[in-house]
């Protein structure tokens, strides 16, 4: 029988009780890792072999339930899910586990996550139908109707998109990732009658799908693999669908790239602060600008190059953008 290999590996993990202690600790465990073994193993013998309070979530160890996420020298994950030797190819030797919001720590790992459920629940996450309450037969989709929701349906609700969106960090009032894939999930959902009023929802300002910074790092968050940045993205053509974009800053420098691509075949970074925000914001960003033309990040308007396949780029601009905006 072969032997199961092992080493010796140093875990700084985070210790917190919000009824006791006024300020974290980081508590370094030695433990013998096989190559099998995930995070949440770990989390577990610390609470078995080391200290009975350590306290963390946990609940189906199958990837499903989302109740073990945390985060691994800052990288969200699954605790029952990623392999504790794939992150030591990572990171090294010495991994730092910690819940997925140290500010809102309650014990150790476990976390208050009611900001997370609350901006869930205000997209109206669930179907809204007429429905006969005694059906002659079953209400059938057709495959090609039920693909249009893009897999949006196996979110498990971890909070790891929420937890690592830099947007959430700076805006406590941004809905956040899950919830706006949920808000699509149900909006591209043909047996939906609130589509437009859940799309009124998302379409604000400071809250909604114009605050996504499109770092994708809820994509390299979500261990389900579900792309929430390409469902805000969709969010974003359904609002020029139901001719339900605003005029306002987030949906001109959206609109803006369009303009840009069909002149020159490129993006013109400076036409396109002109378009969306006017003379009075090219003023505001002129420090900025200057600093960018110098570092070639910024090519003036009389030197900006035309692309050598500019006409069938144009082509393919006119083909794909079906949708109108009145403001521009």
């Amino acid at each position: 029988m072969e032997e199961i290999k092992k080493r010796k590996l140093t875990f700084k993990v985070f210790r917190f009780n919000r009824e006791t202690d006024y300020l974290p600790a980081y508590i370094n465990y030695e433990l013998e890792v096989s190559d099998s073994e995930v995070v949440l193993d770990i989390l577990n013998r610390i609470k078995w072999e080391y200290d009975g309070s350590f306290s963390y979530r946990r609940s189906c160890r199958h990837g499903i339930c989302g109740s073990c996420a945390v985060k691994v020298n800052g990288k969200a994950t699954l605790a029952c899910k990623d392999r504790v030797s794939d992150l030591v190819e990572i990171f090294g030797e010495e991994l730092t586990i910690e819940p997925q919001d140290l500010k809102r720590a309650i014990k150790d790992m476990v976390i208050d996550k009611s900001p997370f459920w609350n901006n869930y629940n205000l997209v109206k996450p669930f179907l809204e139908a007429t429905i006969d309450e005694a059906p002659q037969k079953e209400n059938l989709v057709k495959p090609e109707v039920a693909e249009k929701i893009d897999d949006a349906d196996y979110c498990i609700q971890c909070g790891n998109c929420y937890y690592s969106c830099p947007s959430v960090q700076a805006n406590p009032s941004y809905l956040g990732p899950a919830a706006l894939a949920l808000a699509y999930r149900f909006s591209s959902d043909v047996r939906d009658g609130a589509k437009k009023e859940r799309l009124e929802i998302v379409n604000e300002m400071g809250s909604g799908i114009w605050d996504c910074v499109k770092c994708y790092e809820c994509a390299e968050a979500c261990p389900k693999e579900l792309d929430p940045i390409g469902k805000i993205t969709k969010l974003h053509q359904m609002t020029f669908q139901e001719d339900m974009a605003k005029d306002n800053v987030a949906v001109r420098h959206a609109v803006g790239f369009k303009p840009s691509i069909k002149k020159h075949g490129l993006l013109d970074e400076g036409e396109l602060v002109k378009y969306s925000e006017g003379i009075p914001g090219v003023l505001k960003h002129v420090p900025t600008a200057i600093k960018m033309f110098r570092k070639g990040k910024i090519i003036p308007p009389w030197k900006m190059p035309k692309s050598r396949n500019l006409s069938e780029i144009q082509k393919l601009v006119d083909i794909a953008s079906t949708a109108k905006f009145k403001g521009k």
